[in-house]
């Protein structure tokens, strides 16, 4: 119970202080925390309670900056495809991974969704890394397919943030207006994955660990927090740049099975 606590909730505040910035982290990293101690369909649904909880203390803190349009344009076509990603998952939770492979003695296997997200996003981080690209912005028009992708694979692998920001840094948005957007579309986007999990949960009579939970939305609200005060020292370029790491790592990550 205590390694579950310290754990999760050292976690919970250093992913919530850096997706301030980057846009994403708390779920990507929080996810696998949760999953060292739970069900993998219980630590994505407690993963999601607290990227939820986290994301309304967050709307109260940069809400306001959100771009109106862009949470229209992105975030609608977002929460449809959450929801069908969401009931994707639990039609995949007992499916085999695609290939398997050992690390330090330990099994490792690829799941098919995580996989092609990793993929995607390694994508996205040529666009960061390569100086001829880095300068680009996509069309309006775009926006609403950045959304189903990014709604989709969130609901199948809980790790939607990522596809988010990868199309939000493009969208021509400032630095204070692309957090408090993502922050909106993040809020959504929650909403419509939890109601797919919890209604499962109960029908499964399974219990979330509510003293874990609790302190790891305590401790991700501490992160965010300290996210807050270094937000106007940070300069787009810097946001950028947290950006293309953080999605290189979480490519990485999926792509060997490691997240």
């Amino acid at each position: 119970m205590i390694e579950t606590l310290v754990v999760v909730s050292l976690v919970a505040a250093f992913a919530s202080a850096l997706t301030f910035f980057s846009g994403f982290g708390l779920g990507t990293l929080l996810l696998p925390a949760f999953a060292l101690f739970y069900p993998i369909e219980l630590a994505v649904a407690s993963t999601a309670a607290v990227h939820f909880l986290n994301g309304l203390f967050k709307l109260g803190l940069v809400g306001r900056q959100a771009d109106r349009r862009v949470v229209f344009a992105f975030g609608l076509p977002a929460i449809v495809a959450a929801f069908a990603g969401a009931w994707l998952l639990l039609g995949l939770t007992d499916r085999p991974p695609l290939f398997s492979y050992g690390l330090m003695g330990r099994p490792i296997g690829v799941l098919p969704a995580k996989l092609v997200v990793g993929l995607l996003l390694f994508v996205f981080t040529l666009f960061e890394l390569m100086p001829n690209l880095s300068s680009m912005t996509f069309s309006p028009r775009l926006l609403p397919i950045g959304g189903l992708l990014s709604g989709f694979f969130g609901g199948v692998s809980g790790m939607q943030g990522a596809l988010r920001s990868a199309f939000l840094i493009r969208a021509g948005l400032s630095k204070e207006v692309f957090i408090g957007t993502g922050v909106v579309i993040a809020c959504l986007i929650d909403i419509s994955r939890l109601g797919v999990y919890v209604p499962n949960l109960v029908r499964h009579h399974a219990e979330l660990d509510y003293p874990v939970l609790i302190t790891a939305v305590l401790a991700a609200f501490a992160g965010a927090a300290v996210g807050n005060r270094f937000l106007k020292k940070m300069t787009l370029q810097g946001v950028q740049r947290i950006v293309a790491v953080m999605l290189l790592l979480v490519a990485t990550g999926l792509i060997m099975g490691l997240l």
